[in-house]
């Protein structure tokens, strides 16, 4: 059964209302529902099927500002490039009768996150690639980081994607999902990878972990974040980059077949078993 559409007069929304499943565990999609002429708007690689009648429109920016003009426009999707996006997304329309069904998938293992704009007062803030797809209406924009600490060292650099409107936006978070919800002043640290997304109303920094053992041999970084509250934070287990970090340590090295998966001893079985030649 799809979830119920959000429950707010249409007559003063600007985002469609839109249905959806989420299919799976550890490779989810998502399958959104449209009625005639609803639509919605994905990154680029995101698409996986959808049924006959619908219409696949590529667009400058996310379409949420048709009235500004054709400069508007370039300008509002420019912005994009900053946080490593394409300049063009993509709105899906039913032009068909009757409801039909799209779906759009994770680009890795994880989970996708509905975000409900009107519960968290019309802003959301997330990492540059955790987007995946929002009802069409949804403006997807940029959010700079005020602080110089922040912009530095902060993992996800000056700029985060945001999302605002009043519709429904889907995020994705790699390994297991945590939510926090924090108090006035409560206090929540986490390594700066794994910050999936948060509420406006958080107050976001950055902190040295001080130490020279813990800098030089800690091998969790000089820095981690601090959000504090009130609001609401998702958390990853699996940052995308400490993923590909893995896989890229565990790649053959040139000219030698797969590396042993023993850290110490991975170098000394290369030796034994012949793939090393001097």
């Amino acid at each position: 059964m799809f979830q119920d559409k959000i429950s707010q007069n249409s007559s003063n929304r600007n985002a469609h209302e839109i249905d959806y499943k989420i299919f799976g565990e550890e490779m989810q999609f998502v399958e959104i529902e449209l009625d005639p002429q609803e639509g919605v708007v994905a990154e680029a690689g995101t698409f996986m099927m959808m049924d006959d009648n619908i219409k696949m429109n590529t667009i400058l920016g996310d379409g949420s500002n048709q009235d500004t003009g054709l400069l508007g426009k370039i300008f509002s999707a420019g912005k994009r490039i900053l946080t490593g996006e394409s300049l063009f997304m993509t709105v899906f329309t039913n032009d068909g009768f009757g409801k039909k069904q799209i779906s759009f998938a994770s680009p890795y293992p994880g989970k996708i996150i509905p975000i409900d704009l009107t519960e968290f007062g019309g802003k959301f803030i997330c990492q540059k690639d955790a987007f995946l797809c929002a009802a069409k209406g949804v403006s997807i924009g940029i959010e700079f980081s005020k602080k110089l600490g922040r912009g530095l060292f902060g993992g996800e650099g000056f700029i985060m994607q945001k999302m605002e409107g009043d519709g429904l936006g889907f995020i994705h978070a790699g390994g297991t999902m945590a939510k926090k919800v924090l108090q006035p002043g409560e206090i929540l640290k986490v390594d700066t990878g794994c910050i999936v997304g948060f509420t406006q109303d958080i107050a976001y920094d950055i902190e040295f972990v001080g130490g020279i053992k813990n800098t030089v041999f800690g091998g969790e970084g000089m820095f981690f974040a601090s959000l504090r509250g009130p609001g609401t934070v998702y958390i990853q287990s699996l940052p995308f980059s400490r993923l590909a970090g893995r896989v890229l340590s565990m790649a053959p090295r040139s000219g030698s077949g797969t590396r042993g998966e023993g850290g110490v001893l991975g170098g000394l079985g290369d030796l034994l078993d012949g793939d090393n030649r001097f």
